[in-house]
Formats: C-alpha cells, sequence, structure tokens
C-alpha cells in the first residue's frame, strides 16, 4: 500500500518545527553526520535501506553527540510519498548507485517521478543537491529535473557542476572515484514558485 502524502508530521519528527534536511542513501553516514554536526538547529533525516551504514552512522552519532537525527531504514521513495508538501529545506542525494545496466535504469533513485517529488516535497528557495561520478546518470539527472517547472538548476557555467558547494563534506565514495581517476559532477537545484527561472 502506497503512503498518502502528508501521512507522516514532520512535528512527530522534530516537536519544535525546525527545518528539516533529507539525505537518501546516506551510506556510511559521513555527510549526514558532518551536517547535523554543522547545522544543530537543523533537523535531518537519513534514508538508507543497509545495515552496515546505519550502524556506522549510529555509531558517530552516539559518540559525537547528535540528536538532531532521524533515520529511516527503507526504501527513500516509501518516506517521499508519506511527507507533506513544502516540508523540506533541502534534500541531498549524493552518489546514488548509478545502476549502469539499461535493464536496471528504472531502479535509479532521480527519475522523473521522484524528480516531481523533489519539488513537491522542497519549500519554496529550498534547495535539491545531487552528486554523481557516473557521467550517464548525470545526464540522466539532468533530463529528469529540467523539465520540472519549479526546479531551477542553479548552474551559471562547468565550475558549478565540477566543483562541490563550499560547506561540502566529502563522503567515502567521492574519495572512490578520486581515486580511481573519475570526475564527479555536483548539481544543484532551488525550489522556485510558478516555474520562474533565475537570470
Amino acid at each position: 500500500m502506497v503512503p498518502q502524502a502528508g501521512s507522516i508530521d514532520p512535528a512527530t519528527l522534530f516537536p519544535d518545527r525546525r527545518p528539516l534536511w533529507l539525505e537518501i542513501g546516506f551510506g556510511g553516514g559521513e555527510h549526514l553526520a558532518e551536517q547535523a554536526a554543522a547545522h544543530p538547529d537543523c533537523g535531518l533525516i537519513g534514508c538508507e535501506p543497509y545495515m552496515t551504514g546505519v550502524a556506522r552512522l549510529l555509531a558517530e552519532a552516539e559518540a559525537r553527540g547528535l540528536t538532531n537525527l532521524r533515520i529511516v531504514v527503507d526504501d527513500a521513495r516509501l518516506l517521499l510519498d508519506a511527507l507533506p508538501d513544502g516540508c523540506l529545506e533541502r534534500i541531498f542525494v549524493l552518489f546514488p548507485d548509478p545502476w549502469p545496466k539499461a535493464r536496471h535504469h528504472k531502479r535509479r533513485i532521480v527519475n522523473p517521478m521522484t524528480a516531481a517529488q523533489f519539488a513537491r516535497l522542497l519549500r519554496p528557495g529550498g534547495e535539491l543537491r545531487l552528486a554523481t561520478d557516473d557521467m550517464d546518470y548525470a545526464r540522466a539527472m539532468l533530463l529528469a529535473l529540467l523539465p520540472v517547472r519549479n526546479l531551477a538548476w542553479l548552474a551559471r557555467g562547468p565550475a558549478d557542476w565540477r566543483v562541490p558547494p563550499p560547506d561540502w563534506t566529502s563522503t567515502r565514495y567521492q574519495g572512490k572515484a578520486r581515486k580511481a581517476d573519475r570526475p564527479c559532477v555536483y548539481l544543484r537545484f532551488e525550489r522556485v514558485i510558478g516555474g520562474r527561472k533565475k537570470p
């Protein structure tokens, strides 16, 4: 059964109604833990189906005393379906599995359906950040996201997708890509109102 949009009330996660950020597929949790530590006034939700990564993040959160984390151990699409409109200030999808074989492309977490969900869930001015070291997946991400009326790509030149944002925290997947000499792509989108694009 598909959850109804809004069936999860964010106030049950953080009763003080602080800004909510979501990371989908947090892997070992390095990025999520750093963001939680750097932004204690935000509530961060991490979604990861693999217990190894969840256990790493839990250990790190306990060691650092991070209390602004909530973890969902399941398919992120179920969470996306259940959250209400405009409840997120930021969404991260960093180095997701590219599922490189054509017959597996339907398993990619970034696709036209989830792109529409990202736009629905972000508040106006909210930001979507993506990263990948798979150039085919980078193209697929852009093909899925650029047609979404309420998402504006923030790139103004090549450096904007070749260089990570200033507050970037490196992940072990990024480290593997660099070690293998694979370039990384960093994409940033802003939720805009009425389809207005920034100049």
